[in-house]
């Protein structure tokens, strides 16, 4: 049966529309105004002075690691409950993950877990912002001061989200946003990281363009990469920025809908509408099934009836392509293994329906009726 319920959805709407064609009115598709426009907006948004806009969050994460100077024989702890690029990123620059384990109610990382695994080649901690939920940055900052350790930001699910009042990407040395399709705000494909040092911003703006620095094109100051966002995506991004405070709006109503209608499930347990000291951007709505169940079965079910959902996340070091990495076979993660066992992403996106929920809520209930 075809899906007529998708697990995500962009909403683009006319502004977007008129802001990419009007580039196309330019002569310039690279490098021009809507560049400069969006990344201006996103560091203000952020408070911070610099953003960099990049061709992917994963690019952004490739160029976070290469701006602080960490690599062969370097370890950064980062969490395995977590999209595989953060892990990726770290061995694209020769460096080691370390795996953390994750705290069972954000899914954050767990700051003890990140204190068990700090040793002498320890450069840094690649926190993720987890399905927008803010992570302990109090905490973590603390021990990354304690330990001379640099602080990169994973908010690529998380923009607009606040740890006691202040927005996440905004607390680290450097943070990295995504603007992939199924986020809060999109570009298509695409990204930023977020700088208050200037050098950094320097450089990430030189990496980015095939490592040039200076106004002749073909200079080149050292090795870079093309990791350059079109002025398409950037107009995209731009207009869509504009309507961030909406687009929360509507994923909050959209959470709360889920809340209600799911809350009488036996068993089924609900992502938090609220925590202490956090602002939740909601970026997924994930839910636990009950232990006894099959996940598999369960989304098999809910595909029959032409809805979409997803394993969020599968853990970095159970993934067929890490399973005989040394990182992964050191991993003692408990948490992260129990949880994401059970975890299931349902539709969520801007524009999700209250019959489509209800539809959503009605199927996953019948579901776990029928495997009870």
């Amino acid at each position: 049966m075809s899906i007529r319920i998708p697990l995500s959805s962009p909403d683009i709407t006319a502004a977007e529309v008129n802001a990419v064609t009007n580039v196309l009115r330019t002569p310039h598709l690279s490098l021009g105004p809507e560049l400069t426009a969006f990344e201006a907006a996103l560091a203000e948004y952020h408070s911070v002075p610099h953003a960099v806009a990049v061709s992917s969050g994963t690019a952004g994460l490739h160029l976070a690691l290469l701006v602080l100077g960490i690599g062969e024989a370097d370890e950064v702890i980062v969490p395995s409950f977590a999209f595989i690029a953060v892990a990726n990123a770290i061995l694209q620059v020769r460096a080691t993950p370390v795996l953390a384990d994750i705290d069972p109610v954000t899914l954050n990382l767990d700051p003890t877990s990140v204190e068990r695994i700090i040793t002498a080649r320890t450069r840094a901690i690649l926190v993720v912002h987890t399905f927008g939920v803010p992570a302990q940055m109090d905490t973590l900052m603390n021990i990354a001061r304690d330990h001379n350790l640099a602080v990169i930001e994973d908010a690529c699910e998380a923009i607009g989200a606040e740890f006691e009042g202040k927005r996440a990407g905004s607390f680290g040395d450097l943070a990295v946003l995504g603007f992939y399709p199924n986020k809060q705000l999109t570009t298509g494909e695409g990204g930023a990281v977020l700088a208050s040092n200037p050098a950094y911003a320097a450089r990430l703006r030189s990496l980015r363009n095939q490592g040039r620095a200076g106004k002749e094109w073909l200079d080149h100051e050292e090795v870079g990469y093309n990791y350059r966002l079109s002025e398409l995506a950037c107009a995209l991004g731009r207009v869509q920025l504009s309507r961030i405070g909406e687009i929360l709006e509507l994923r909050r109503a959209a959470a709360e809908r889920y809340d209600a209608l799911l809350g009488g499930i036996p068993g089924l347990d609900l992502p938090p509408l609220a925590l202490p000291h956090r602002t939740i951007s909601w970026f997924v709505y994930v839910v636990r099934l009950p232990k006894h169940l099959s996940r598999d079965r369960i989304q098999a079910a809910l595909a029959q009836r032409g809805i979409a959902t997803g394993r969020y996340f599968a853990p970095v070091h159970l993934q067929p392509a890490w399973q005989t990495h040394p990182s992964a076979q050191a991993a003692h993660l408990p948490v992260t293994e129990a949880i994401a066992r059970h975890t299931l992403a349902l539709p969520f996106f801007n524009r999700i329906t209250l019959d489509q929920q209800k539809e959503v809520a009605l199927a996953l209930r019948e579901a776990i009726d029928s495997e009870t």
